[in-house]
């Protein structure tokens, strides 16, 4: 349920509706826009059937959300959510870029890529200390020495880092380091672990699931939300499907829909969308096309020896180049890159 209050309701009437929701064991979301105020309700729906909200000084009028997911929805928050990762801002009308290798490869090695992904004109740079591989023999990762290797590549840089966590129990460990916290697509839902990361605070990029729905994305999503944490942006990925040429299925349609149905920010990753490397540069112009606000791309000075993914990694030659035409495509849509 969703309570509007009136313009020029006091901060005591605020104060005074949240302890009435709180007192019915009811939970409370308020977001203050620009020109409202709302206060999300989440609790059972036969209590809130009962409860005369109306009546209650401030509040303007009572609406019941229709969506499953209720944080997450633009009915609670018509303004749009802009996420701050280090000094980059995701989510507002410029476009930002994160890049770096599928895998943490050294400490020598990591600060090389950053200074590549740097160079290039990326401005967040992204590689994973832990590795969820399909294959228990595959490499893993190099985990808290990774974490420390990717902390050298910031302070080499001054980019912010982005890494993935597997693991509810390593959550504080790796918040402890990275500037925003990866969840892959097959830990979409893993809902202790997304509960944690939720309670952590740190930004999270959520990546949807290989065969999720957009309402099961959101409904994960809002895990994250329900915890206090609205540091979230959604990461389209591709889908998989029947198609065997292609990694998956470039799903370039979902983000009109994400951004008409949440105020979160939409990252996509043409990378694993389309897993050859040829096809990346083409999906990420389409993502950013259908509005995504940053692109996510594997690179790497020599893709044919990175440690994973090698066949859809590019280059920082391809990289550079992939940055321009993006920024000529972003000042056609009247918005340009960070």
């Amino acid at each position: 349920m969703l309570i509007v209050l009136k313009p020029n309701v006091t901060s005591e009437e605020i104060d005074h509706i949240v302890e009435k929701i709180k007192s019915l064991r009811l939970e409370p979301f308020v977001s203050r826009g620009v020109q409202r105020t709302i206060i999300t309700i989440i609790g059972d729906e036969d209590v809130l059937r009962e409860q005369p909200f109306e009546a209650i000084a401030g509040v303007e009028s009572v609406k019941p959300i229709l969506r499953p997911f209720k944080l997450v929805s633009r009915e609670t928050q018509p303004e749009r959510t802009v996420v701050k990762v280090g000094n980059v801002e995701i989510g507002g009308r410029k476009v930002v870029i994160v890049a770096g290798p599928c895998a943490v490869e050294g400490e020598r090695e990591v600060v090389e890529h950053a200074l590549m992904v740097k160079k290039a004109g990326a401005n967040l740079f992204r590689a994973g200390a832990y590795k969820p591989r399909t294959s228990p023999y595959s490499f893993q990762g190099f985990r808290e020495k990774g974490l420390k290797f990717l902390v050298k590549a910031r302070e080499e840089t001054g980019l912010p880092i982005v890494t993935e966590v597997i693991d509810p129990r390593d959550v504080a460990l790796v918040a402890e380091y990275a500037d925003m916290l990866q969840i892959g697509t097959r830990n979409m839902q893993n809902f202790n672990l997304l509960t944690e990361v939720g309670k952590s605070g740190k930004p999270v990029i959520l990546k949807r699931g290989m065969s999720s729905t957009i309402n099961e994305f959101l409904m994960s999503a809002e895990y994250i939300l329900s915890q206090g944490n609205k540091n979230l942006i959604l990461c389209p990925r591709g889908i998989r499907t029947f198609e065997d040429v292609t990694r998956n299925t470039l799903d370039a349609g979902v983000v009109p829909v994400l951004k008409d149905w949440t105020h979160l920010p939409v990252v996509a990753d043409p990378s694993h969308a389309m897993g050859i490397k040829d096809y990346v540069p083409s999906a990420a112009m389409a993502y950013l096309a259908a509005g995504a606000d940053g692109i996510m791309v594997e690179a790497h000075p020599n893709p044919e020896e990175a440690m994973s993914d090698g066949q859809q990694t590019i280059d920082g030659a391809a990289l550079e180049d992939l940055i321009g035409k993006l920024g000529r495509l972003a000042r056609a849509m009247d918005r340009d890159l960070l």
